[in-house]
């Protein structure tokens, strides 16, 4: 049984929700999102949002809980917005944006320049004697997640001194160095 999936998804003031042959459109004050679903029905009714399923098949449970999170995470996107905030430990390590090229020296010979979709506001933060941070903003929460991890693979934490880009508040697992 989905415990999720049961739960109804309220909708707030400024947020409109529209469903048309297996698409669901959710308008707000930061933008627009779409998603397809199958094997669930969904409805609004009075100001929620409540999926069902059809039948009792393991792929049917599955994606009951699933179609319910992505809905709810349309509906906080699109009315409040999603932040990653990635920091960059490492000496020498730096991070500067223009508009939406982010230019990052992670310590190879050359810098890595990436373009950022225009859904998502990149932000750098660098103060003295703290690590720079990148700070990611959008209203669609798989966008945000896919470019922050696309940032972080560029040089994962690694376990020794704990060098590279982290997400902000992560715990990184460290090791002992070699024993003398």
């Amino acid at each position: 049984m989905s415990r999720i999936g049961n739960n109804p998804v309220a909708i707030p003031e400024g947020v409109t929700v529209d469903i048309k042959d297996n698409v669901v459109t959710v308008k707000g004050k930061l933008g627009e999102l779409t998603q397809e679903f199958d094997t669930v029905d969904i409805k609004v009714e009075e100001g929620n949002i409540l999926v069902r399923r059809s039948a009792d098949s393991k792929e049917d449970k599955a994606k009951h809980g699933l179609y319910r999170s992505l809905m709810n995470n349309m509906i906080e996107g699109v009315s409040k917005g999603w932040t990653k905030e990635l920091e960059l430990v490492g000496v020498g390590y730096r991070a500067t944006n223009q508009g939406q090229k982010l230019d990052l020296a992670l310590g190879f010979s050359h810098n890595i320049v990436l373009n950022i979709a225009p859904e998502v506001k990149v932000e750098t933060i660098s103060e003295k004697g703290k690590n720079p941070i990148v700070k990611l903003t959008s209203h669609d929460k798989q966008l945000v997640g896919q470019v922050a991890a696309k940032i972080r693979g560029f040089r994962k934490p690694e376990p020794y001194k704990g060098k590279g880009v982290k997400f902000v508040g992560e715990e990184l697992r460290r090791k002992a160095g070699k024993s003398a």
